[in-house]
């Protein structure tokens, strides 16, 4: 893992928060092995999350009806999207593999860091028409999202009040990162921190610090590819594809379920990865 660098997108406004520690553990993990690590520390930064025609720089092309995602398309491929884009986009590229740290608000990311992701991976940059999903952009990157939650861990299994955390993940997972083409990491989850011990807090740190000295060697959880997919009839699965997969206890993923049970833990854990 030498000479890789890793990016942490972090969002808590307290270093006092355990969000903070784990940011700070995962910082000092990484480097221990030497790593580069990158931060973007969207509170401290004041990152803007507000999308508007400030994105691009000079003139839009469309002045009287500005489309956003074409104007920063052009801009991308011109150079002129606005300064703090470009900067986190830099930190994109150079990383080997990306952290989201933060906690979980309304079963997605908080504003700041939804901002970010909107902003930072604009069209051309981060996907485009003919490269997206398996194809996309970021293929050759690893991410993972490391977060806390409010609620306890059973709250969000398939009989809890909250729901399955695998279909809670999917359009964060999926529909956000490996859309863009990442290799998506099993997620970290620190559950209902605010409510455990002290020595359960030191103990979820420690176990963090540990899997990130060997987080390079792990594998991703499984997708389909956009192969397996009917690229000039709609996106739809291929007919060969499903077909293949009729006599299958459990449907191919979360989101492509076939009307069947949802693979247990699909979001949670490579396939195959026994834990």
């Amino acid at each position: 893992m030498s000479g890789k660098t890793a990016l942490i997108a972090f969002a808590h406004q307290e270093r006092t928060s355990f969000n903070y520690a784990m940011k700070e553990a995962a910082q000092a993990a990484l480097e221990k092995k030497d790593w580069t690590v990158l931060v973007s520390d969207l509170y401290e930064m004041k990152f803007n999350a507000v999308l508007s025609r400030d994105d691009i720089t000079g003139e839009p092309k469309e002045p009287n009806h500005f489309k956003y995602g074409a104007e920063t398309l052009l801009a991308w491929k011109e150079g002129h999207l606005a300064k703090d884009i470009e900067e986190e986009q830099k930190k994109v590229e150079k990383a080997d593999l990306v952290i989201f740290q933060f906690p979980l608000h309304w079963f997605g990311f908080p504003t700041i860091m939804k901002g970010w992701l909107e902003r930072v991976f604009s069209s051309g940059f981060a996907y485009g028409a003919k490269s997206m999903f398996s194809e996309g952009p970021f293929k050759h990157k690893k991410v993972l999202l490391s977060f806390t939650t409010g609620g306890l861990e059973s709250m969000t299994t398939p009989r809890g009040i909250t729901g399955d955390i695998n279909v809670i993940l999917w359009p964060l997972q999926n529909g956000i990162l490996h859309f863009c083409g990442f290799n998506v990491l099993a997620p970290q989850i620190a559950y209902t921190v605010a409510h455990v011990t002290q020595e359960v807090r030191v103990g979820i740190l420690k176990s963090w610090e540990k899997r990130l000295e060997t987080i390079w060697e792990e594998e991703p959880i499984r997708f389909l590819p956009i192969q397996d997919f009917d690229t000039s009839g709609g996106y739809v699965l291929k007919k060969e594809v499903e077909e293949a997969r009729s006599a299958d206890k459990y449907g191919p993923t979360v989101g492509q379920h076939l009307g069947k049970p949802l693979p247990p833990d699909s979001q949670v854990k490579p396939e195959g990865s026994g834990l």
